[in-house]
């Protein structure tokens, strides 16, 4: 205790002792413990500061176009990976805020809120990449996934366990430490870095859960969810080497180069890169994607034919195709007549006429009418003209007898 109350006093002495030393690019009315976010002699601060800046925006308006995107997403199962995807961008933009918790000097407040949101935040992104993880497995082996309420609340089950052992955590150091400790304003950043480690072991299973889950994936039969398992299988890489980095930093390197005040810098550089590795390699190709049409649908086999369906908006030049004509009426028995009639040589159908427009000038005869028609024409052509009986007067009858003979006479000498 006396050895970390002895670093905490090193770290802040200097601007004790110059209470009057503004560092160049801050007002001399801000109070000291801000002085990182100004001081243009601390690069890494400024630096950390834009990073963290631009992240909360990009991911803010990453959230908007999820939300905006939501009608036009047509594939359901890309629309039940929304709810964690959203929650991924809540929980990165949580992340980005605590990046200046880092930045700025140490306090009671900046290191209850190091230590409590550092794991929360974490276990929230890697929880939902775990669920989708998960999901996609569970689509390869069943052929569909869970529903998307099932999965948030999975997801929200994961997390709610890192926040109860990081409540439970803070409580047992808070309650532990003496109150008539002199330096007991300053007992929450009072803590040995292993410690900060050890807390955070729930956080690295999940982390190993998202690396493990995610390589099923990629040998999905479909392509469009083996790329989502290589989404999370490089935002798990990227993570673990992060983590490692800044473990290995953060409990060893910084100690043994005599560095001791890089401790800060080393947990904000790996929070906002983390961030960035969340937004970067997962929720940007993710969001991308969320429009794509599902390429599930299933396709024609080979030798079916697929029709495409018949329109019914006529314009004014267009016309359905010509069906085959056929005679559409049935013979009547009833109505035959053994004398040869007179049939049209190309059956007329009643529906000729009809090229899809509303017509209302036009007259169109029913069957019944074409029906008559075509009887009336067949008695006309078929009437036979009666024969004449001879006059009753003799004398009348040899008079066009004998004409009739002379007539024919005529015609042979001719």
């Amino acid at each position: 205790m006396d050895e970390m109350g002895g670093a905490f006093t090193t770290r802040t002495s200097g601007k004790a002792m110059n209470p009057t030393g503004v560092p160049r690019g801050c007002d001399p009315s801000i109070s000291a413990i801000f002085y990182q976010l100004c001081d243009l002699t601390a690069v890494w601060g400024i630096v950390l500061e834009a990073c963290a800046a631009a992240g909360m925006v990009t991911s803010f308006m990453l959230f908007v176009i999820v939300l905006a995107s939501l009608p036009f997403v047509t594939d359901k199962k890309r629309k039940g990976m929304v709810a964690l995807q959203a929650s991924i961008l809540v929980f990165t933009l949580g992340l980005f805020g605590l990046t200046f918790a880092f930045i700025v000097d140490r306090y009671s407040t900046s290191c209850v809120a190091r230590r409590f949101l550092f794991g929360v935040l974490f276990s929230g992104c890697l929880s939902c990449l775990v669920m989708h993880g998960l999901w996609l497995v569970l689509l390869e082996r069943r052929g569909s996934g869970p529903r998307s309420w099932t999965l948030w609340l999975g997801a929200l089950a994961l997390w709610l366990v890192e926040v109860i052992i990081n409540t439970e955590w803070l409580i047992i150091t808070e309650v532990r430490n003496p109150l008539s400790d002199p330096i007991a304003l300053h007992h929450p950043c009072i803590i040995a870095n292993q410690d900060f480690v050890m807390a955070l072991i729930y956080v690295m299973l999940l982390l190993l859960a998202v690396v493990l889950i995610a390589l099923p994936s990629l040998k999905h039969k479909h392509k469009q969810w083996r790329r989502d398992g290589a989404f999370i299988l490089v935002t798990g890489f990227f993570t673990s080497a992060i983590w490692v980095t800044w473990i290995v930093m953060y409990t060893y390197g910084n100690g043994a180069a005599g560095h001791a005040s890089w401790d800060d810098p080393t947990l904000g550089i790996a929070v906002v890169s983390n961030a960035w590795v969340f937004l970067g390699f997962y929720a940007i190709p993710e969001i991308c994607l969320l429009t794509q049409e599902d390429s599930e649908q299933e396709q024609p086999l080979d030798g079916e034919h697929v029709y495409p369906a018949r329109t019914l908006v006529y314009g004014p030049d267009l016309k359905e195709p010509e069906p085959t004509q056929q005679n559409v009426y049935v013979e009547n028995k009833a109505f035959s007549m053994d004398e040869a009639a007179i049939e049209p040589t190309t059956p007329v159908s009643p529906y000729a006429v009809y090229n899809g427009q509303r017509q209302s000038s036009v007259y169109q005869p029913t069957e019944i009418a074409l029906i008559a028609k075509h009887l009336k024409e067949m008695d006309q052509g078929a009437r036979i003209p009666r024969a004449t009986a001879p006059p009753l007067n003799p004398g009348s009858g040899r008079s066009s007898l004998s004409r009739s003979v002379e007539s024919l006479a005529s015609q042979e000498w001719s």
